[in-house]
C-alpha cells in the first residue's frame, strides 16, 4: 500500500480494504490474541466454558432509561442485575463476592443529559473497591470532571464510555440535543482526573450505516486511551430498529483497521456487541485487522487463530481488562504503521 494513514484506509474501497486486510500487515507479531467471555451471555465452545459468576454487569437504574434510544429501548439493561439504590449495590456485590466474583460491570440507563446517574453511588463504589477487592468497571455516558475525579478517588479500574462522531446520529438514534463536543469533554474530563478509560466506538449506529465513526475515532485520537473497543449495531427484537439491516463485516473491519492505524500501540478489541450474521467473517477480517482481543469468539475463529500461529488466552473477565492484560500478560514490540 501507498499509504498506511487512517483516513487512506477509512477510503479505501471495499476490493482495497480485504487487499489490505489479506496481506496481514496490520498483524503485530507475535501474533497474539486474548479472547474473552465475560458472565453476562452464556458461551462455550470445545476451548472454554464462561462462568455464570465471574463478572456480572449491574444496572443502577434497573430497567429505566429516560432515552429510548432507538437501537436499544432500554432492552440491554434488562439482561443486567438491578440495583437503583446504593444499599441494594453493597449488598448486591457483597453477595456476587462470596459467590465468586472476580470483577464488576457497573452501568445503568441515562438522564436526559445523556449521563448515568453516577454520583450518589460513587461512596458505596470505594468501599466495595476497599472492602472486597473486586475488578470495577463503570459505564459511565456523558459525564463532568468532577464526577470524573470522584470515579477516580473511588479507584474503579477503568471507565468506559460510547462516544459518537455524528450530531445527526446522537439526535435521531439517542434522542438526545447533545453534539459531538460533549463527547469531546467527556474523553477531555477522564484524562484530567487520571482515570484508565476505554473508549467504545459503535460501527452502523446510524441505521445500519456508517456516519461518524472515523470522526469518533479521530476525537478519541486526542487523548490517551487505556485501550479501544470497535463494537456495531445488532438489531435487538422489540425496539424500534429491530429490522435495521446491521452493518456488513468489511463495514465494521473497516473501522477497525482504521482504529489499529490510528492507535498502533493502544490496545484494541472487538467487543461483545456485534451483529451475530455472518459472525465468523467478521471475526476473521478483525484479525486480519490486528486487533489484540475478541469478545465470544466463535469455534472457526478460533480455529483460524490456531491455523495462523496465534498464541491464544481466554478470560472471564469483560475485554475492557485488556489494557491490563496487554502490559502485564503480553508485552510486545510496538506495531508501526
Amino acid at each position: 500500500m501507498a499509504s498506511l494513514s487512517p483516513r487512506a484506509i477509512w477510503n479505501l474501497s471495499e476490493e482495497g480494504l480485504l487487499d489490505l486486510l489479506d496481506s496481514k500487515i496490520l498483524v503485530k507479531l507475535p501474533r497474539r490474541v486474548q479472547f474473552y467471555a465475560p458472565s453476562f451471555t452464556y458461551y462455550k465452545t470445545a476451548h472454554f466454558c464462561s462462568s455464570s459468576k465471574d463478572f456480572p454487569t449491574i444496572s443502577v437504574t434497573g430497567s429505566s432509561c429516560a432515552l429510548n434510544c432507538k437501537h436499544c429501548g432500554g432492552k440491554v439493561l434488562e439482561t443486567m442485575h438491578s440495583a437503583d439504590t446504593p444499599e441494594k449495590l453493597l449488598r448486591l456485590c457483597a453477595e456476587l463476592k462470596r459467590n465468586g466474583a472476580k470483577g464488576i460491570l457497573v452501568s445503568g440507563g441515562c438522564l436526559p443529559d445523556g449521563s448515568v446517574p453516577l454520583e450518589k453511588f460513587i461512596p458505596v463504589l470505594a468501599k466495595i473497591k476497599n472492602d472486597m477487592d473486586i475488578t470495577t468497571f463503570v459505564h459511565t455516558g456523558t459525564l463532568d470532571f468532577e464526577t470524573a475525579y470522584q470515579l477516580k478517588k473511588a479507584k474503579i479500574d477503568a471507565a468506559l464510555i460510547d462516544i459518537v462522531g455524528s450530531d445527526d446520529t446522537i439526535s435521531e438514534i439517542y434522542n438526545l440535543t447533545l453534539t459531538t463536543k460533549d463527547y469531546a469533554e467527556s474523553l477531555k474530563a477522564l484524562q484530567q482526573a487520571g482515570l484508565n478509560f476505554v473508549p467504545h466506538v459503535i460501527t452502523g449506529l446510524h441505521h445500519g450505516k456508517l456516519k461518524g465513526e472515523l470522526k469518533a475515532l479521530e476525537m478519541v485520537a486526542q487523548y490517551r486511551p487505556a485501550a479501544i473497543v470497535i463494537i456495531s449495531f445488532m438489531p435487538i427484537y422489540g425496539t424500534a430498529m429491530a429490522k435495521t439491516k446491521p452493518p456488513a463485516p468489511t463495514e465494521i473491519a473497516r473501522t477497525t483497521a482504521t482504529a489499529r492505524a490510528m492507535f498502533p500501540n493502544t490496545p484494541l478489541v472487538l467487543g461483545c456487541m456485534r451483529p451475530k450474521k455472518c459472525r465468523t467473517e467478521t471475526e476473521v477480517l478483525a484479525m486480519n485487522a490486528g486487533v489484540d482481543a475478541m469478545v465470544f469468539p466463535s469455534e472457526e475463529a478460533i480455529r483460524y487463530a490456531e491455523r495462523e500461529g496465534y498464541k491464544v488466552a481466554y478470560s472471564s473477565y469483560c475485554c475492557a481488562q485488556i489494557y491490563k492484560d496487554f502490559t502485564t500478560m503480553w508485552p510486545r514490540t510496538p506495531f508501526e504503521v
